[in-house]
């Protein structure tokens, strides 16, 4: 059901209060005021200002999207919002007279601008219109994202499970798709469909992330399956009692929501990713890419935490001029000029012990002037976009025993029952990586309809690809080299092993090397293929 807002409507005959909803359209409502009024429904006009500014003209437009950068209506939400959507603010800029005619979102730049020819290079000498200027950092009043949803609790699960069995922090990326957020006006929620781990080191209190080979594969599979890279995740948690699977509550107004590193690391990510913005003459501004920490809250339960960096954030962290302070987590340093780099001053503002504005150099720099955070939920009613009841193995787990290879495949379908469906089998984030990027390199032509089938949600297009060769190389190496019983390998295809084909990639028998098709001797021991 709509909830329902009052309006207050003031006009020569006095204030009258008007019932109605936030889905409610424009015309809708003119014709409740004109009835309340006793107007005809077009003899009069209303505006959204008291001196006559703001008409109502868009007849078709929800009164949600109306007064959606109006600050008193989002402190009145319930709850309060802190800060604007991206989209509200554009309107708040593009909503005057000129209609934002003469708006230019410019994106900070802390470089020596190229191209003056007046003086030496820096460092023997510089001039005030190749100088960049000052920046004084202050708290953003909007968001590019107003909320970060998980799809359901199995894919937050599944991340903490490594932290759960190593005690070591584990890191993700996050992919899903962005979608409309109705509680905000104008907002923009970040909807999270799966996580993919990258490889990494993870200590009990550091994380390294190492070179990924196979980095392009994924967002190539993410993309076939109309998703995308809107975020990543990490774990800070400390166990507190192992008996009842409490965590230690870290992260406070006292200490700090995220550290000067974490948010020059969510800074380069953000540039990575960049906000498409036709306002911008660089055609980007901001972005919408997350950040989420999974850590211990107030009831010692493991929450989730979302956050975004300032776009002047950014552009300190895209210009290499902020760096961590090496003993206090919450406090970043803006870099001095050197003889190699030229650095702006950079400034925030503080109230003293007699609320006196006071400005700052930010040296150091609480790194609160730099944070947005967003509110991260789960929805009552899960959704699944990968639907499998099964779990493939994650990728790069192998410090946990836990694998993806053709026995971990074998072992998989094993699982899973005979009454289950091909697309519920196969709809897995991970699997579908697996059968992608392993030693087969099943090409993305010849998956494609699988990854269709899954996108759509379409058994009949996963049975097609089922018939396919591909899949019955799959289970071809399943059954030589899965280590499974051949009835209970049967049993989940769905049938009996297709015998060995001059088309398909075979094992050797003798020294398990995987052979091309249509050879009869292998390539690595020379011997006969039977």
């Amino acid at each position: 059901m709509a909830e329902n807002i009052v309006i207050r409507v003031q006009s020569p005959e006095g204030m009258k209060k008007i019932t109605s909803t936030k889905r409610e359209t424009a015309a809708g409502f003119l014709k409740k005021v004109a009835k309340e009024f006793g107007f005809s429904s077009n003899g009069f006009s209303i505006y959204l200002n008291r001196n006559k500014t703001g008409e109502i003209l868009s007849q078709n437009k929800t009164l949600s999207l109306l007064k959606p950068f109006d600050e008193d209506y989002l402190n009145h939400l319930d709850p309060p919002v802190k800060h604007m959507s991206f989209h509200a603010y554009i309107r708040k800029l593009t909503g005057g007279a000129d209609k934002g005619k003469f708006v230019a979102l410019e994106n900070i730049s802390c470089k020596i601008k190229s191209g003056c020819e007046g003086h030496p290079p820096w460092p023997e000498g510089i001039c005030t219109k190749c100088q960049p200027s000052a920046i004084t950092l202050n708290r953003q009043k909007y968001r590019h994202v107003d909320n970060i949803m998980f799809e359901n609790h199995t894919i937050a699960d599944r991340f903490l499970d490594f932290w759960r069995k190593t005690g070591n922090q584990r890191m993700g990326y996050l992919y899903g798709r962005y979608t409309e957020h109705k509680d905000i006006p104008l907002g923009i929620r970040a909807e999270v469909a799966a996580i993919y781990e990258p490889p990494q080191i993870g200590t009990q209190n550091s994380l390294e992330l190492i070179e990924d080979p196979k980095a392009e594969a994924v967002e190539e599979i993410a993309a076939k399956l109309g998703l995308r890279k809107v975020g990543w995740i990490f774990t800070d948690l400390l166990s507190e009692d192992t008996r009842i699977g409490t965590v230690r509550y870290t992260r406070n107004k006292d200490s700090y929501f995220l550290s000067a590193e974490e948010c020059i690391t969510a800074g380069h990510f953000q540039n990575q990713h960049a906000n498409a913005c036709r306002l911008s003459p660089d055609g980007h501004f901001g972005s919408k890419f997350v950040t989420v920490v999974a850590t211990g809250g107030p009831d010692n339960q493991v929450h989730f935490e979302g956050y975004q960096v300032s776009n002047q954030c950014m552009a300190l962290v895209r210009d290499e001029c902020l760096l961590p302070c090496k003993d206090v987590p919450e406090l970043g340093y803006a870099k001095e000029s050197s003889t190699e780099q030229y650095v702006p001053d950079v400034f925030y503002k503080d109230k003293d012990k007699f609320s006196n504005d006071i400005t700052y150099l930010a040296r150091p720099l609480p790194v609160e002037y730099l944070i947005i955070d967003i509110t991260t939920t789960f929805p009552k009613d899960p959704v699944f976009t990968f639907s499998s009841t099964f779990r493939f193995p994650i990728e790069n787990r192998d410090a946990l025993g836990e694998t993806q290879d053709f026995h971990s495949l074998a072992t998989y379908l094993s699982q899973c029952s005979s009454s289950s469906s091909f697309l519920d089998i196969v709809s897995d984030f991970h699997l579908l990586l697996f059968l992608v990027t392993n030693e087969v390199y099943l090409c993305f032509d010849s998956i494609g309809l699988l990854l269709d089938a899954v996108k759509t949600s379409n058994e009949e297009l996963a049975q097609t690809w089922k018939k396919s060769e591909q899949w019955a190389t799959i289970e071809q190496l399943c059954s030589t080299v899965g280590g499974q019983p051949s009835g209970s390998l049967d049993y989940a295809m769905g049938g009996p092993t297709l015998p060995q084909s001059s088309s398909a990639v075979w094992s050797c028998l003798h020294c398990t090397f995987m052979n091309q098709p249509g050879t009869e001797h292998c390539e690595m021991c020379s011997l006969p293929r039977s």
